[in-house]
């Protein structure tokens, strides 16, 4: 079975569906996060012509916005180490802007 690149580990899926499922205001929010812990954790990304076509074919529900594009982007270029401490870092971020 082929899985999404999220899906290899459970705390980086849970991740990944706490931000599909919030506003979209919280998911830039996220997003500027994931971009930053990303850079500081020297992630590069791939330049993939032929990825990101198919991608932009494709229509991923996080392609909707470019910000958040390029956070999934980073996100999913990054270590294994770096997207789970990146999904545990979002997860606290969600669960806090949920009580408020």
């Amino acid at each position: 079975m082929h899985k999404r690149w999220y899906d290899v580990d459970p705390t980086v899926s849970l991740a990944v569906s706490l931000i599909r499922n919030t506003n979209e205001q919280t998911q830039v929010k996220c997003a500027d996060f994931i971009i930053n812990f990303a850079q500081q954790s020297e992630v590069k990304l791939q330049s993939n012509s032929l990825t990101d076509a198919f991608n932009y074919i494709l229509r991923r529900w996080y392609d909707k916005d470019k910000r958040i594009a390029e956070a999934f982007d980073y996100f999913e270029n990054a270590p294994l180490e770096v997207q789970k401490e990146i999904s545990l870092e979002v997860i606290n971020f969600l669960q806090f802007s949920e009580l408020y």
